[in-house]
């Protein structure tokens, strides 16, 4: 791919010449910049690059769109494991479809084999970004940072979808209309579906060690605890200014995840409310079984902390989500009109160079250029009555994706409470089960002295000791009795606890069932329109570089003709709009 200096006109690799203003093209450092993929984006800048993709600014040619766009390194084209990454990357973001995590708009193939996924543009930084220039974050700015990706969370692990690689550089801070941070979870490159086991081989292990929970180092089969975990370890970091543990090697991390206690926050920063140091300690806890019963609860308490130390929290934009997915307006055919205005001065310079016979060389190159201009002008007509459909289509599953994750959102609230309180009567059994073999004991002992006095009366004599022995045993039997009936009590409330969470749960499986269908329908129907808008893009492209061809053919001869001067100057211009 070349480009033109002065115009930015992007031409073929084989160019060599820019027909608007005859200076020598140049080649584009990185290939991709100007090209477009799927016949609608257009590849403008480079955004970062990592060891498996690289981000680029790129704009919708035919929507009012800027987005971005991630393409898989050609090197990884052939491999199948990356290829898997990239598609759940895709599908897991577009089910979970929440204003706290980026949304993914078209996902693809490159002529070359590499994957492509089409992304929203996001402008701000990444939290690690922001630990660098703050690394202990004042509680007004933590909080809701905190907050908002508890709400991200609870959405993913309600659609059974699990992060696994939750840190910093995965976290993105936008920022809001208002002002306020926005925050976005980015790359579900590795995420896993809690009903999908293809990925994951024996042994991997995925993720970043610094905030990996102690199940994901021992097992591949973690579940939304680890993501908890590593929320753990970032607000941590937060608050603290700080990691809770630190290490010079992998190994070494590993082992303080599985063994060591991480040190008070509040003994770090004695400013950090106590209800605050609980939470961050109890997500960090060893045993997933102690750490907050899902991501609903950790809303909850964040959300009472805030409210306790009056920090203003931001809103739960599900409703203003809504309203700012719309479709985006149509773009009008700005390069076709531009065409059609050089074939005006085309003709302009045949008929002021040669006003009695034209050449018919030129007069044949004006003509194809016209049949070529006419043919692009129908497919991009085309195109954009696909792409109406395609818009249509989009927003008829964004607003079922919305539709079905508002009402997992209201059950998962309520599962959450019914966990707690299946949770708090765990506890609660556990220990009424432990007091049944204290009673067991103190009747055992009763019992002894019981033996042993009788011993010593043999029905001879009577000792007041006897007495005080049965008085205990029947003290402890009653005990005993008492005490069975409330096990028998905490036990029936567990098992309604249970039944209350299944009941539950079986609601939020079946709308995610509900969900995938409706995905499964859309994407079929997206498919075919994507299909058909990508083949009109690409058949007007080649047209469009034809038309480069024909006009570099047709004003070659004519630009050294003085009175074409103020033509080719018009013509400049309009390339330079």
């Amino acid at each position: 791919m070349k480009a033109c200096p002065q115009c930015k006109l992007k031409y073929p690799s084989e160019s060599t010449t820019c027909f608007v203003d005859g200076v020598r093209l140049v080649e584009i450092t990185d290939p991709r910049i100007g090209t477009t993929l799927a016949g609608r984006y257009t590849i403008e800048s480079v955004l970062g690059e990592g060891g498996m993709a690289t981000v680029y600014r790129a704009n919708h040619r035919l929507v009012d769109r800027p987005c971005a766009v991630k393409i898989m390194s050609a090197s990884y084209a052939g491999n199948e494991v990356v290829r898997e990454r990239f598609r759940r990357e895709a599908k897991a973001a577009q089910k979970l479809a929440h204003p706290n995590i980026i949304e993914i708009f078209d996902q693809g193939e490159t002529s070359d084999g590499s994957l492509f996924l089409v992304m929203e543009l996001l402008e701000g930084k990444s939290l690690a970004d922001v630990l660098e220039e703050t690394p202990r974050v004042p509680l007004e700015r933590a909080i809701p940072i905190l907050i908002q990706i508890a709400r991200a969370l609870a959405r993913a692990h309600d659609l059974a979808v699990i992060h696994r690689d939750l840190k910093p550089e995965n976290i993105f801070v936008a920022r809001a209309a208002d002002g306020s941070d926005q925050v976005k979870l980015l790359d579900f490159g590795i995420a896993r579906s809690m009903q999908d086991t293809r990925l994951t081989g024996a042994g991997e292990v995925f993720g970043t060690p610094q905030y990996m929970a102690p199940e994901r180092i021992t097992s591949t089969e973690a579940g939304p605890a680890a993501d908890l975990y590593a929320v753990g370890v970032i607000m941590y970091e937060m608050l603290v200014g700080e990691l809770p543990f630190h290490s010079p090697d992998i190994t070494g991390w590993f082992i303080k995840h599985l063994k060591e206690q991480p040190p008070s926050p509040r003994a770090r920063n004695p400013s950090l409310p106590e209800p605050l140091e609980r939470l961050t300690l109890e997500l960090l806890a060893k045993d997933p079984a102690d750490r907050p019963v899902d991501a609903h609860r950790v809303h909850a308490d964040l959300m009472a902390v805030a409210g306790a130390i009056g920090i203003r929290v931001p809103a739960d934009v599900g409703a203003e989500a809504d309203s700012e997915s719309q479709p985006a307006r149509t773009l009008p055919p700005v390069a076709i009109d531009r065409w059609l205005r050089r074939t005006v001065l085309f003709e302009q310079m045949l008929a002021r160079s040669y006003p009695q016979a034209r050449p018919p060389e030129l007069s044949g190159l004006l003509g194809q250029v016209k049949r070529v201009v006419q043919e692009v002008t129908e497919l991009r007509s085309r195109s954009v009555a696909a792409q109406r459909e395609l818009e249509i289509l989009e927003q008829r599953g964004r607003e079922g994706r919305q539709r079905f994750g508002h009402a997992v959102d209201a059950l998962g609230i309520d599962a959450s409470k019914a966990r707690d309180e299946l949770k708090a009567a765990i506890a609660a059994a556990s220990q009424v089960a432990s007091s049944m073999e204290t009673h067991k004991e103190a009747l055992r002992q009763a019992h002894v002295e019981i033996i042993r006095w009788e011993g010593r009366s043999g029905f001879v004599e009577p000792y007041r000791e006897l007495a005080e022995a049965y008085r205990a045993a029947a003290v402890g039997i009653d005990t005993w009795v008492a005490a069975r009936v409330g096990q028998r009590t905490a036990d029936d409330l567990v098992q309604q606890k249970r039944v209350e969470v299944s009941d539950l749960e079986f609601q939020i499986r079946e709308l995610r069932a509900a969900l995938a269908k409706q995905q499964e329908e859309i994407e079929t129907e997206l498919g075919q329109t994507q299909a058909q808008v990508g083949e009109l893009g690409k058949r007007a492209d080649l047209l469009e570089a034809e038309l480069l061809d024909l006009a570099t053919r047709f004003c070659q001869p004519l630009r050294k003709r003085p009175e074409l001067g103020g033509l080719f100057q018009e013509l400049e211009s309009d390339s330079a709009a």
